[in-house]
């Protein structure tokens, strides 16, 4: 996947983490992190129900509504806030050294999105494959695309935090402990796919989930080291879940602000594993045009 000379970029990232690079920090610094998401996410919840109760409200659980899913959505904002203080109280640094400059950080992550969109279209032009039972509508179609501007910056926010946390604060801070790739590339990237673990929900399927989350991580997680900035990473994971939860989403979650719904549960072994199949091979061509939208 890489040579030595392949992460050169990573170095500009990573050498403000080198200050403070101990490994008790970053742990209290997760903690910080989760602390303030979870305690302002909650505040914004309980302020919400108090401000514009409903049946909206019960959407918060599941997601299952458009109110709730921009809420729900919207909250992980908090993570790059706890992110930003993480690295000033605890490492002494700013949160641009975190994500990358902004101009070469928005400048490829307009690039890539670019090959990304092209993919899609070219995805779209070939012929189309049976994948079982068609999908149903999920919202009127001039609701869906109503708030889709709404969605879009939901999901911009939501991907871009997960980034900033996992590819950018936490394979930092383990890269300026950690010289040889293979821990800063496969911990964080473990983390990540732990998140994804949902048995309650998939079933069956749960570790097959997981595993391809687990993976998704050391892609953005090479992207953003051959790339010196979170801005492909951002616009990879961008794309991704705009068609997971904008697009097509599943029947018993996360699913408020999806045009479609696909037709069984993510507990469906037999069903789901053909879409599986297919969410890998997209991944990885996601990856190498990414790569290809980077290269010099």
């Amino acid at each position: 996947m890489h040579d030595r000379h392949s992460y050169r970029a990573h170095e500009a990232l990573v050498r403000f983490a080198r200050i403070q690079p101990a490994l008790w920090r970053l742990m209290l610094g997760l903690v910080l992190v989760a602390a303030v998401s979870f305690s302002l996410t909650a505040a914004l919840q309980v302020t919400l129900a108090g401000l514009f109760p409903g049946d909206w409200l019960q959407g918060l659980a599941d997601g299952s509504t458009p109110g709730a899913m921009l809420v729900l959505l919207g909250s992980f904002a908090f993570l790059p806030l706890g992110v930003a203080m993480a690295a000033r109280l605890l490492h002494q640094r700013g949160f641009a050294t975190v994500t990358g400059h902004l101009r070469p950080l928005a400048h490829q992550f307009g690039r890539v999105s670019l090959y990304l969109l092209g993919l899609s279209l070219l995805l779209m032009a070939l012929p189309p494959y049976d994948m079982g039972p068609p999908m149903t509508q999920n919202l009127p179609f001039w609701t869906w695309l109503g708030i889709l501007p709404l969605s879009i910056a939901a999901v911009l926010v939501q991907t871009g935090s997960e980034e900033i946390l996992f590819r950018g604060y936490i394979q930092q801070a383990l890269a300026a402990r950690f010289r040889h790739p293979a821990v800063w590339l496969l911990a964080p990237s473990g983390l990540f796919a732990l998140g994804h673990y949902l048995p309650a929900e998939a079933g069956g399927n749960a570790l097959l989930i997981t595993a391809w989350a687990g993976v998704f991580g050391v892609l953005m997680a090479d992207l953003t080291a051959r790339a010196g900035t979170l801005g492909p990473a951002m616009a990879v994971h961008f794309f991704n879940n705009v068609t997971a939860l904008l697009l097509f989403g599943s029947p018993t979650s996360l699913n408020g602000l999806a045009l479609f719904l696909i037709p069984f549960d993510l507990a469906d072994v037999q069903a789901l594993r053909p879409w599986v199949a297919v969410d890998f091979a997209l991944m990885l061509v996601s990856w190498l045009c990414a790569r290809l939208a980077i290269r010099r």
